[in-house]
């Protein structure tokens, strides 16, 4: 039977010592090693570390090129101008995601049209996208957000209809799987951010990935002058030496050292990862109120590393009760969690008034032909993101003790939380 909850004065679910079940990225002698290495040789700002780190990675995905960056939302800056995203041209972003996976067409005087994301997947909705296309529209970014793949079929079949290059934002879904395919590999080009809290962390850095010769090549003209000698397009080598970009995107050869060993040791980690995840979330596979942000498991889809892992709220199972109120409930429990995720974008100053370029007007449509941003109201799952998902703890190592009392600490929040009621939060909250 459920006891006294914790936030109302009961014992709390957590008693057990976390240890280093949370503890990220796992260093070893062997990443300290590397880094002494290039440090030795006084080879910080080389490439030599580097270039074999995006060979490693890209035979990793089993595509043919990867080009690293001081940071993922540089790579995805570069992707971008890589797929021909230019002034007045517009690309589609879902309006629930990091705002580095979209706010980077800005610099290049583009639009961002958003649309909303589904309700199970926290994902680009294929269903809001075709009728937000015009002829403007360059590109589609499906972000793979808390590591669940997008729906990347239809996602492909409508790009396909329309001529529009598909960048995939996967810095959340390192090694996710979508029907059998990695992520990153569906698209023209994936990126990620390979920074210390991903579920690949090799210090600072992002990288992305294609097998478009072309699009790697303007990668490398765009972000990073030292390459030019390795352009075979004639009219990109035709400039080579230029800093077209106007900016230097390489990765510093410490994180790509460390990257190198990560990779190594990142399928095994990954698998420890998904069984530590699917354990928690196997253990509450019952009860009402929280459910897995996951794929079903018979779909061929995966999780991958499992980073910024989210649950789904329905607060209707619970008779209203409020996605924060249950929240603070659970974290006296002792564990971690908290309410949905960041602000939804489309609702942001940044996309809504703010002139970053003085040019009198919004800098989000400053080259538009039309006004594209997004009112209140007009995403209401993107919108509604701090009703219906919550963060859950991360586990990096599957030891069933520990986990069982975290999942405890959601089951018995979920199964009391008539003892919340007397406080009045379940009057006239959201039905989730």
């Amino acid at each position: 039977m459920t006891g006294k909850l914790a936030i109302l004065g009961g014992p709390k679910a957590v008693t057990l010592e976390d240890g280093d079940l949370f503890d990220w990225p796992i260093i070893t002698a062997e990443d300290e090693e590397a880094v002494m290495t290039v440090l030795r040789a006084r080879g910080m700002s080389n490439t030599d570390v580097t270039q074999a780190f995006e060979a490693e990675f890209a035979a990793w995905h089993d595509l043919d090129y990867a080009l690293a960056f001081n940071n993922g939302t540089a790579a995805l800056h570069t992707a971008m101008w890589a797929c021909g995203v230019r002034r007045g041209d517009e690309v589609i972003a879902p309006g629930m995601t990091f705002w580095a996976s979209c706010t980077p067409a800005m610099s290049l005087g583009a639009t961002v049209v958003f649309a909303d994301i589904e309700r199970d997947t926290l994902c680009l909705d294929p269903n809001d996208i075709e009728h937000r296309i015009t002829d403007r529209t360059r590109a589609i970014i499906p972000v793979h957000f808390g590591g669940h793949p997008a729906d990347m079929d239809p996602i492909m079949a409508i790009a396909g209809r329309h001529g529009l290059k598909v960048i995939e934002d996967a810095s959340h879904a390192h090694g996710a799987l979508y029907k059998g395919r990695t992520v990153g590999t569906i698209g023209d080009v994936g990126c990620f951010s390979v920074m210390s809290r991903k579920a690949l962390a090799i210090g600072e850095g992002g990288i992305f990935i294609t097998s478009d010769r072309e699009i790697y090549e303007r990668g490398v003209l765009f972000a990073d002058q030292s390459r030019h000698d390795t352009l075979t397009i004639p009219e990109l080598a035709a400039i080579k030496g230029l800093p077209v970009g106007g900016v230097k995107y390489r990765m510093h050869q410490l994180s790509s050292a460390v990257g190198r060993v990560q990779l190594r040791h990142y399928r095994e980690r990954m698998q420890e990862i998904q069984r530590a995840m699917n354990y928690f979330w196997d253990l509450l596979a019952d009860v009402p109120g929280i459910k897995a942000h996951r794929p079903p498991a018979d779909s061929g889809s995966t999780m991958g590393g499992w980073y910024a892992s989210r649950g789904l709220y329905r607060a209707g199972e619970l008779a209203g009760l409020p996605l924060e109120r249950f929240c603070e409930a659970v974290l006296a429990e002792g564990t971690l969690t908290r309410p949905g995720a960041n602000d939804p974008l489309h609702l942001q100053p940044l996309y809504q008034t703010i002139d970053v370029f003085g040019d009198g007007q919004p800098t989000s449509i400053a080259f538009a032909d039309r006004d594209a941003r997004a009112p209140a109201g007009s995403l209401p799952n993107a919108e509604a993101i701090r009703q219906i998902a919550c963060r859950v703890p991360w586990f990096k190592h599957c030891r069933p003790q520990q986990i069982e009392q975290h999942a405890e600490a959601f089951r018995k929040v979920a199964e009391a939380a008539d003892q919340l009621r007397g406080d009045g939060t379940h009057e006239g909250g959201p039905a989730g």
